[in-house]
């Protein structure tokens, strides 16, 4: 294979990438799969939604905003059987690839896989941490205009950041966290034309920071409607 360097973090087992790439057999120039035309590709997982040996070998050695052409023998691509039509048997192929983002949501997803106990007995920190890569995911959700996904991924973060009791030091931490959170969730219920929900979390949003002039707007765009 060959590759124009990126920056220094490899891609890890399941975590979310965004990748184009074009898969091509040998001595031909038009690709029999290719998620490179129309819209920006969305995030996959190795190991889910990429499957093919070759790609997850050849992409755990990839980091973010590098381009690679690797040639995968039958072995690590469709086997002695191919995948007829497209792929005759024990063919070579040649895939073009570009790792344009991942996010490393390892930690995330460890947190949600505790229970409630254990949850609340985490550090701070840690909460802060995994509500902060929820919320990034929902923003990346939010930019595809896939309104109803990056919902859930914002109040997947505001169910973690009430979890355990909190002194004024650390309810301060926990609102800076939230107020963002509960900005966006009154945009996606504006765009989803849900205002009775958009009103409900800008005034929540206003109970953190009553001057705050993102949720003063979200309230009035929900009178105006």
């Amino acid at each position: 294979w060959s590759g124009l360097a990126g920056t220094l973090k490899l891609i890890q087992f399941h975590l979310p990438a965004v990748v184009k790439f074009s898969g091509y057999l040998e001595h031909q120039d038009k690709p029999f799969c290719t998620n490179c035309y129309g819209n920006s590709p969305g995030l996959m997982k190795l190991g889910k939604d990429i499957t093919l040996l070759g790609l997850e070998v050849g992409l755990l050695t990839m980091k973010k905003g590098e381009l690679s052409r690797f040639v995968f023998t039958p072995d690590y691509a469709y086997g002695k059987k191919g995948c007829p039509p497209l792929i005759p048997p024990s063919a070579t192929v040649i895939f073009e690839v570009e790792v344009l983002d991942f996010m490393d949501s390892a930690e995330s997803d460890a947190f949600f896989e505790l229970t409630a106990e254990q949850q609340a007995a985490c550090p701070l920190q840690k909460v802060l941490k995994v509500a902060d890569t929820e919320r990034r995911f929902g923003n990346y959700l939010y930019r595809k205009s896939l309104f109803d996904d990056a919902k859930d991924r914002y109040k997947k973060a505001l169910s973690i950041l009430g979890l355990r009791p909190s002194s004024e030091a650390e309810q301060c931490q926990i609102n800076a966290s939230k107020l963002p959170l509960l900005l966006n969730l009154s945009l996606i219920y504006l765009k989803l034309k849900r205002p009775t929900q958009a009103l409900k979390y800008g005034e929540k949003a206003l109970e953190i920071d009553q001057r705050n002039a993102k949720a003063l707007f979200r309230c009035g765009q929900v009178s105006k409607t």
